[in-house]
């Protein structure tokens, strides 16, 4: 029988009601909504307190996110889960479109297509999400996302087709 730690470790964190996100998209471009949250004007949506981003870059037509790796983020196997990453990826991918849309208009994620290329620990050191608008049209576009740990390595790439509506 495996033997374990009797060492608990426990995290509390809150968020801002999904509701004012909501409200502010009708009246707000994605660049100056993005832009607010990244100095800390506007509240991070509820998945950034979740997974404890430690902030963000924003320029028309792309965003990175920087997130540095803790337990909590872990699989089983000792390294960062795939879904975490993937939330990364999607994030910095989407968002990216979201800065380039004006007050009114909305998107959602139709797929991402994500490749795994590294492990990720907290020895990889603060990571960065970088994610840009491939190509971008009247009802639809193509984004990407890079994931680089502190050294510069390419973590996990990402593709991801979007809807634009509104």
């Amino acid at each position: 029988m495996m033997q374990t730690q009797d060492e608990t470790r426990t995290r509390t964190y809150s968020w801002t009601s999904p509701a004012e996100h909501a409200a502010l998209l009708a009246g707000t471009g994605g660049l100056e909504l993005l832009r607010g949250m990244a100095a800390g004007e506007l509240p991070p949506p509820p998945i950034m307190n979740l997974i404890d981003l430690s902030g963000m870059e924003v320029e028309e037509g792309s965003v990175t996110f920087f997130l540095d790796p803790q337990e909590f983020h872990y699989n089983p196997l000792g390294t960062m889960h795939g879904g975490v990453i993937s939330t990364l990826l999607d994030s910095a991918a989407a968002c990216s479109l979201h800065s380039t849309l004006p007050a009114g208009v909305g998107y959602t994620s139709l797929d991402l297509n994500v490749k795994f290329l590294r492990a990720v620990t907290v020895d990889s050191g603060r990571l960065a999400c970088k994610g840009g608008v491939l190509q971008k049209g009247r009802r639809t576009a193509l984004t990407e996302a890079r994931l680089t740990d502190s050294a510069g390595r390419l973590i996990a790439h990402a593709t991801s087709s979007c809807m634009i509506f509104g």
